[in-house]
Parts: C-alpha cells; sequence; structure tokens
C-alpha cells in the first residue's frame, strides 16, 4: 500500500491516538450528554466528566444484561430474524434484504467476495475497506477529492465496477447528497456507502438506507458506544447478499449483537438518537464557532459529530495538545491529507472550551 504521504497508515485508527487519563477528541464514539445546568454553567469540565469514559444508556445495558441468560445457547435462527426485521423496519426493506454484522468493518471485510475487476474508493475517507480490498488482490482506484470534499461523480472511472463511499465521510465530516452518490450507478457496478455516521444528522435526508440499488452499511458503535461489541448491518439486495456472504461461518454473530441490533432499530431507540443528533449539531455550532473565533481553520462543512481542521505545524499542535493529557485524532494517515489536517470530535461545549484553553497559540493556525 504504497503512498506519496510518508505518514500514511492504513490500518492507524482514531484509538491508537489516546491513552489512559487523557481528555479524548480523537475517538468518534459519542460521549453521553452531561445535565443542561452543568454544561451551560461550568467553565470547565470537573474531573468526574472529564475522565467519564462513553458508555451505552441504561436502558440498553439492561436489555444486553437480561441476554446473557441465553449465551449457554448458540444464537437461534428467531433471534436473527428479529434482529433483521427490526433493521427492515427501520428502513423500510424487507428481512432478506437485511445482514448483521459484527460491527460495519465486517462488511467491508467482506466486501472481496463480489469479486470486483476494480475497486474506486473515494478518499479522504475511513481507510477500512481499501485495506480489505487490496489485502484480497483487488486492484483499487483512489478517486481523491479536495477544496469542499464534496463527491464528483465524473472522477469515478467507467471500468469500475465497485465505488465505496461514506455518507457523511470520515474524516472530512462532509455530507454527500444522496442525488450524487445515485449517479454512480451503472450496469453491473456495485454502490457501496459507508452510513456510519448518518444517525448523527437529524432526519437522515441524504441516507441511501432505503434504496435497493445500492449496498448500505451502518453501525451501532458511535451514537451507542458499543465499539466493543461489534455490531452492525448491511442492507442490499438479497442476492447481493447472498454473494456477500459467502464464506461466512456458521452463527456468524452472537445473541448479544443481535440484541442489540434488535434494541437500537426499536422505534423508541431511534426517537432517541435522533433526540441526540439534534445535540450533536448543536454542540458542533458552538464547537465550530469557537475553532474560528479561535483562528484555527475548519475545512469544509462538517455535518457529522467531528470537524476537520487545518493547522501550522500539526505535528506541534498536536504533540503540545498531548503534553497536556488531550488526545486528537491525526490526519496524515488518510489519503489525501497531510500532518496539518487535525480531526476533532464533537463534545459537550464544557470539553470544548477545555480544548481552546490549551490550545497552543503560539503555533499559529
Amino acid at each position: 500500500m504504497t503512498s506519496e504521504n510518508p505518514g500514511e497508515n492504513l490500518r492507524h485508527h482514531g484509538d491508537r491516538d489516546m491513552a489512559p487519563g487523557m481528555v479524548d477528541f480523537a475517538v468518534n464514539v459519542w460521549l453521553p450528554a452531561p445535565p443542561r445546568w452543568l454544561r451551560d454553567r461550568l467553565p470547565a469540565p470537573p474531573r468526574w466528566l472529564r475522565d467519564r469514559l462513553p458508555a451505552p444508556p441504561r436502558w440498553l445495558r439492561d436489555r444486553l444484561a437480561g441476554a446473557l441468560e441465553r449465551l449457554a445457547a448458540y444464537p437461534s435462527d428467531e433471534d436473527d430474524l428479529a434482529a433483521r426485521e427490526a433493521v427492515a423496519r427501520r428502513h423500510g426493506r424487507s428481512a432478506d434484504e437485511v445482514m448483521v454484522l459484527n460491527g460495519s468493518a465486517e462488511g467491508f471485510a467482506l466486501l472481496p467476495n463480489l469479486r470486483p475487476s476494480l475497486a474506486a474508493v473515494v478518499h479522504p475517507s475511513f481507510t477500512e475497506p481499501e485495506v480489505a480490498l487490496r489485502t484480497a488482490g483487488i486492484p483499487v482506484h483512489r478517486v481523491m477529492l479536495d477544496g469542499d470534499y464534496v463527491l464528483r461523480p465524473e472522477l469515478v472511472p467507467a471500468e469500475a465496477d465497485m465505488v465505496v463511499i461514506g455518507n457523511p465521510t470520515n474524516p472530512t465530516s462532509v455530507t454527500h447528497p444522496a442525488a450524487l452518490i445515485r449517479q454512480l450507478a451503472a450496469p453491473g457496478r456495485v454502490v457501496v456507502v459507508d452510513e456510519a455516521f448518518m444517525d448523527a444528522i437529524p432526519g437522515e435526508p441524504e441516507s441511501l438506507a432505503g434504496d435497493p440499488g445500492v449496498l448500505v452499511l451502518r453501525s451501532l458503535t458511535k451514537t451507542w458506544a458499543l465499539a466493543g461489541l461489534r455490531a452492525g448491518y448491511v442492507l442490499g439486495s438479497a442476492g447481493t447478499l447472498a454473494r456477500l456472504a459467502v464464506d461466512r461461518p456458521q452463527w456468524p454473530v452472537g445473541t448479544l449483537v443481535l440484541e442489540a441490533v434488535t434494541a437500537c432499530c426499536a422505534p423508541g431507540a431511534v426517537a432517541e438518537a435522533e433526540a441526540a443528533a439534534r445535540t450533536v449539531v448543536e454542540y458542533r455550532e458552538v464547537f465550530v464557532a469557537a475553532l474560528r473565533d479561535a483562528g484555527i481553520e475548519v475545512v469544509a462543512a462538517p455535518t457529522a459529530p467531528f470537524v476537520l481542521v487545518r493547522v501550522e505545524d500539526g505535528l506541534r499542535v498536536r504533540a503540545a495538545l498531548r503534553a497536556k493529557k488531550i488526545a486528537v485524532r491525526r490526519g496524515e494517515t488518510f489519503p489525501g491529507l497531510t500532518a496539518d489536517h487535525i480531526r476533532l470530535a464533537v463534545r459537550p461545549p464544557a470539553q470544548a472550551s477545555q480544548l481552546l484553553q490549551a490550545w497552543p497559540v503560539e503555533v499559529g493556525s
């Protein structure tokens, strides 16, 4: 996986930039919101909030704890069907158009089963799809975006029979119009859309989860703070899913994953996720305004629960923040970005203030 960018590392993820005791702006797992009175009144977060780890809501932890009694038995067909039906109801699909995954990363690992002759991967973006495709020996063409980082369908080579794109895209935080992504459709081509962060956008107006013409991957990791459980699903035509799953083992996902997917696709959970998405927007607007007031360049127009910034001498900025126990996500490991790009997870205003107070102003931006 050679590149002109010496810092590029397709296997690097935000958790590698974290260490115990650090304030986390590196990992895009959503933190539970503190009470409004706390986030509005305190100039800096107390230690109990600053050190608080993301956690699933209590009702979801109770659901998962209740499923522990079933762990002595193999995951049942009934549990699998219940999870697929819950997803299908959530997105207006049929159960045979749903496959539950061990996180969306498993879905990327299965993409080579579709046997593309040339895969076009839109960058900058999450790197696991390219890793899986290249590891399987499949030729990959990088479609490089810049400027506003919005998709330009004309850049995709006509001979590509698979196109992979994130929406909203990690790390640029750009959401591509669904109409633009639909322009990628072509006879014999599979369009793969990574919607891991789509439920962080109120109303999900650009989601293609209900479109039978694309392959859409979704994750429970972010909104529900379930990174350790590895829970997600993929939506597509029954025929495409059968090809995707051709070499999956018996009982490919466990009971707790099936329980989590069923629970998080229920109407009440979807409503809770929508409310959380509105909170993300509120926090992000405050965060972006504060970054700009501090003279820090915000790249493109952020729409997801993270913001991409560009600074002068990014290596020194990151080192100075790390010395103050603040972790941020380096940018140079993404194709098309440099060490002067930094991804910042959206956090409550009290924590955002802590980041800005620690920002090394002497470095410049």
